[in-house]
């Protein structure tokens, strides 16, 4: 166990180590000279001018910050919301790559740079404890030093309360416009400046080893003027604007105040983060006109201005950011709910990427990885196969962070470090890392993430009757709502993680590994199937109402055996415990027992309120809101958008068998719809399927990319037929 540990500490050195070199050894972290550097919620302000006698075809920059930072070069934004959050493990940072010759021109060049130190850590990042910026472009012989100037942007500063909750690591910003220091990205005069104070070189202490940005830069759709209502109020307006749909922004205002002094306030409608507070902002006028943006985003349906009386809103704006990969698929059939549903999963399926996958985009900002097993299923169907990075990223992150007790935990990164059985069994399960394999054909990650499943499953035992044994990890979660029969679905999960690590070992060429998880697999499988009552699965200490979930993993996952899919069936139209999080694998469960129209049904049923809001555009995180939700109740919860994987997968029926799309199959289960059709971005193209139902007859229409093939069978059990690339229409009979 110690030798295997010291080989993965090693790995990790020998990695970081490589990513240190990126950066030019005459490059230094640099801070401002002046005041409390070091403070929660610190902007500093960087300038650098550089004189070019031609401008070289490319020009690589390498930037790292501590925390975020905005990039403008001769006055143009170039970076809008550089860096990621530490860090890619407990130790180390990431730094970014930036092409800057477009923005260069012959002659002087001003380089200025507006930092944003956290300064506090939360569930998606872990504070250094010091603020610093380091800037590498040899192309131009330009590095971050003492040449550099800056200062402490005096205007910026916290809002009071309510202050964001302990698990955002951002806080609320207030700009006191009274305090501006005008436009110091081009100003000859530089009021205030100094030489920065050089703090270290690369790989050295707080940061550690840099570690290149392994996502793309934000997507900025650019600057949009919004419409607006007026509440009117007696000392103070409240202004409302409708956004398109809740999507992650930052908002401008500009206005006259013959006065100044005034305080604004800026949010949105998710200021409470669901149960408790969000980020918001706000700006003290001063006199004059003026425009002001709050850059730090904030995500909702409709922003909120809180404007006093004697001040005039000449315009608001929102400028909406975020991962740059958008939906490349669709989905579209005769039923306007579905529809509804797949449009409203897809804006919270957007909502939730960012620097990570994450649970809620108000509240937490954290990647817990029993959702980022559900949003990469999802991303899968619908999302451009650019968000692959994003899963790559959170795969290394979870390995990267295991600890030294072997146990896997999420959100990670952060400062959390509990583990969450069932969610770390699922990580790693066939749903987790193994569908990313099936979908990306991505062999190096799976490599690199094996020795961490490896080391994760050995944690895990069987007891006396082959079950999964009883083990407790910092939280039993399981999933929200009661009847949680909580060994069975441990011992579900379990079975799954060992079926994907033998397919791992399978890969790697480790047959006798391979061998092993698979005779653990029987043990369990024996074990759960002594917990069959003649009914249901139950375990012998389970006192609660029958649970549906525990049914449900029984049959994804293999280990129920056919004959027992009528009674589940019934028990399944009975009991509804499952929270959206896990009533995806219920539905699953239904397809895969031939129970498809029922299964449209129960989803019909369950996520009809969030699916009919005519208010919110993404889903909840339970089956209502606030207080009748679980966990705070948000209103975008991705996990809920479960269902999408599941109509894309067995209604639709189409999913890889070989790794990277290679092959692929489809096989429709054509319920609930006359007509349906679903195309899906795939690394080797865009894959097309599509059905119309009339009378007794059936059309099938698939289109198969180059490199590619389809199996297709016209009912599950039935013998395939073989298509190569090209559209291909297939009648049948009903």
């Amino acid at each position: 166990m110690k030798m295997k540990r010291i080989a993965l500490i090693l790995t990790l050195m020998l990695s970081s180590l490589l990513s240190v070199y990126a950066f030019d050894g005459r490059s230094r972290w640099i801070t401002a000279s002046e005041g409390q550097v070091n403070q929660p919620n610190t902007w500093i302000a960087f300038r650098c001018d550089v004189s070019l006698s031609a401008v070289p075809e490319q020009v690589r920059a390498e930037i790292a910050a501590d925390s975020k930072y905005w990039l403008w070069i001769n006055g143009r934004l170039a970076v809008f919301e550089g860096s990621l959050k530490r860090g890619p493990n407990p130790n180390d940072s990431y730094f970014d790559v930036v092409e800057l010759a477009p923005y260069l021109r012959k002659g002087n060049n001003q380089i200025a740079i507006l930092l944003w130190y956290f300064g506090k850590s939360g569930f998606s990042h872990i504070d250094s404890g010091q603020s610093g910026l380091l800037f590498s472009a040899p192309a131009i012989d330009l590095y971050s030093d003492a040449k550099w100037l800056s200062r402490i942007h005096p205007a910026y500063g916290a809002c009071g309360d309510p202050r964001p909750n302990f698990r955002l690591s951002e806080s609320s910003i207030r700009y006191d416009g009274s305090l501006d220091i005008g436009f110091w990205q081009t100003a000859t005069q530089l009021d205030g400046f100094r030489a920065s104070a050089e703090i270290g070189r690369p790989g050295d202490r707080p940061w550690n080893a840099l570690v290149e940005r392994p996502i793309p830069l934000w997507k900025d759709f650019g600057l949009k003027k919004v419409k607006y209502e007026t509440r009117p109020g007696d000392s103070q307006d409240t202004l409302i604007a409708h956004l398109p749909y809740n999507m992650h922004i930052t908002p401008q205002i500009t206005l006259r105040d013959d006065e100044g002094g005034h305080l604004l306030q800026l949010h949105t409608d998710h200021v409470s983060g669901g149960s408790e507070p969000s980020v918001r902002a706000e700006y003290i006028t001063r006199q004059g006109i003026q425009t002001y943006e709050s850059l730090g985003w904030m995500n909702g349906d409709f922003i909120y201005v809180v404007l006093p009386h004697g001040l005039k809103l000449k315009s608001l704006a929102y400028r909406q950011t975020g991962y740059d990969g958008l939906p490349e698929g669709a989905f579209s059939c005769d039923d306007e709910y579905f529809n509804r549903f797949w449009q409203k999963a897809l804006y919270t399926l957007y909502v939730n990427m960012r620097d990570t996958y994450f649970d809620c985009p108000d509240r937490e900002r954290a990647q817990w990885w029993g959702d980022a097993t559900i949003l990469m299923g999802e991303c899968f169907y619908s999302y451009s196969t650019r968000v692959h990075h994003l899963m790559r990223k959170a795969i290394l992150e979870l390995c990267d962070f295991q600890r030294d007790d072997d146990c896997l935990h999420s959100p990670i990164p952060g400062i959390y470090n509990q583990e969450l059985p069932a969610q770390m069994l699922a990580s790693v399960s066939t749903y987790g890392f193994w569908n990313y394999y099936m979908n990306t054909g991505d062999q190096e990650t799976i490599r690199r993430a094996y020795p961490h499943v490896r080391a994760y499953l050995n944690v895990w035992g069987t007891d006396e009757t082959g079950l999964t044994a009883e083990r407790h990890g910092g939280w039993d979660w399981g999933d929200w709502g009661d009847h949680r029969d909580i060994r069975l679905l441990y011992a579900g999960w379990h079975y799954m993680a060992l079926q994907s690590a033998a397919n791992m070992a399978d890969l790697l060429g480790l047959p006798v590994e391979a061998a092993s998880y698979r005779s653990t697999m029987e043990r369990v499988k024996k074990g759960y199937n002594a917990c069959w009552d003649g009914t249901a699965y139950r375990h012998p200490g389970f006192k609660g109402d029958t649970d549906d979930r525990a049914q449900a993993l029984a049959v994804i996952s293999g280990i129920a055996e056919p004959d027992k899919y009528p009674q589940i069936t019934r028990l399944l139209h009975t009991q509804k415990h499952a929270s959206p999080y896990m009533e995806k694998y219920v539905m699953e469960a239904l397809f895969q027992m031939g129970q498809g129209e029922y299964a449209m049904e129960r989803c019909r049923e369950r996520y009809g309120a969030m699916v009919n809001d005519p208010v919110h555009t993404t889903l909840y995180e339970g089956w209502g809101i606030g207080a009748e939700g679980y966990g705070g109740g948000t209103w975008n919860h991705a996990w809920s958008g479960g269902p999408l994987t599941v109509i894309a997968q067995y209604l639709m029926g189409v999913s890889p068998t070989k790794p990277g799309w290679e092959q692929f199959r489809v096989c429709p289960q054509m319920v609930a719809f006359s007509r349906a059709s679903i195309t899906i971005p795939t690394v080797k193209g865009l894959v097309g399927v599509s059905f119309r139902k009339k009378g007794s007859r059936s059309r099938v229409t698939i289109t198969v990319p180059q490199g590619s093939r389809c199996e297709f069978l016209s009912a599950p059990g039935a013998s395939p037929q073989l298509l190569g690339p090209g559209r291909h229409r297939i009648e049948m009979n009903q």
